[in-house]
């Protein structure tokens, strides 16, 4: 019973007042160890895998079709890997991987572990404004990221293997499914978000620092892109779950 509510049971809904993604390309060799075997990393230029965190104000989040007052806010941060996989079917999906998930609230984090296999943990959230910087921090999770707001033209991180914001934006988030793997009986979970209104707009980060991205002691690591998208309705789809091949 308890698997069997772990698998996204039903659809759920959320309005995302705002949504801050940044993304790090990685060589690709280092981040194959760290997806199970039925998934392969979405690559680009047949070098750079993508590992992405994503810092999401959520509001109303609720089972779909229920009234808003039942819905409830938190702060969501993802930390996932782009990758790739081929159903049963034959079709090719785009997707991420989720290796690590915080919130703000322990309400989240109780109810977010019975119907999700994303191993949610609470921690601690900050946000700050002063005058044209936006700044995100958790003093126990040990992050912290600071963002510029920009009246003028934002440039493409440095060292990005991108050269412009077209192709930076397809490494943007959100992909359109998000996959979890049991390993155990070989099953495959596959979760399809759907959105309105998604503009992602790039944004100059002024400095970050993560300390889960140090604890896996990637080398190599750059920032390729960084986008904020805002004011989104947003849902999840109920979970199909198939084994794969």
């Amino acid at each position: 019973m308890m698997n069997f509510l772990k698998n996204h049971p039903f659809a759920v809904e959320a309005h995302f007042d705002s949504s801050l993604v940044l993304t790090f390309a990685v060589p690709k060799e280092q981040l194959q160890n760290l997806i199970p075997e039925c998934l392969e990393l979405d690559i680009f230029q047949d070098k750079w895998a993508f590992i992405a965190i994503a810092m999401v104000q959520t509001r109303g989040l609720r089972p779909k079709g229920f009234p808003k007052f039942m819905g409830n806010d938190f702060f969501l941060i993802g930390y996932r890997i782009f990758v790739r996989y081929t159903n049963n079917a034959g079709k090719r999906l785009r997707g991420l991987y989720i290796i690590k998930s915080q919130t703000d609230k322990k309400k989240m984090e109780f109810f977010g572990n019975i119907f999700t296999h994303y191993k949610y943990t609470t921690t601690d959230i900050r946000q700050t404004k002063s005058e044209n910087f936006k700044t995100i921090k958790s003093d126990q999770s040990k992050f912290e990221v600071s963002i510029k707001q920009m009246d003028d033209k934002v440039e493409i991180p440095e060292g990005s293997p991108f050269t412009d914001w077209k192709d930076a934006r397809k490494f943007a988030g959100p992909l359109p499914h998000t996959f979890t793997v049991n390993t155990k009986d070989r099953t495959i979970l596959t979760i399809l978000g759907v959105r309105k209104n998604w503009k992602p707009e790039p944004l100059k980060v002024e400095s970050y620092h993560f300390d889960f991205l140090n604890q896996l002691q990637l080398q190599n690591i750059v920032l390729a892109n960084a986008f904020e998208i805002k004011n989104v309705p947003y849902y999840w789809e109920k979970g199909k779950l198939e084994k794969w091949k």
